[in-house]
């Protein structure tokens, strides 16, 4: 079975040095307004996602969740991630429209 679009895209960004992760960085990234679209896991905690949610939303950076935690980090490389962030609108623009499709 193919891996949906949105997570080959999503690796393709962070090769290309456009996605970030971790909850402070995403956070400061928001605010810096470079963040384009926030990724979340449907298991980070609750106050994680308030936190990150309540900053996007006042910024106006989209947030899209995906399934876990496991699944975000490993897209991009990584060890279990709960947040990342895609710093691109290209990138971010097109991995929206996947998702939303999804």
């Amino acid at each position: 079975m193919n891996q949906p679009k949105w997570m080959s895209l999503l690796g393709l960004a962070t090769r290309a040095g456009k996605v970030i992760s971790g909850e402070e960085l995403v956070i400061k990234e928001v605010r810096n307004s470079k963040a384009k679209l926030v990724l979340l896991s449907e298991d980070a905690s609750a106050n994680t996602t308030k936190k990150v949610t309540d900053k996007a939303s006042f910024y106006k950076v989209p947030v899209r969740m995906v399934k876990d935690r496991y699944l975000l980090g490993q897209l991009i490389g990584k060890d279990a991630r709960v947040t990342v962030a895609v710093l691109d609108k290209g990138f971010a623009d097109k991995l929206i429209s996947l998702l939303d499709e999804s």
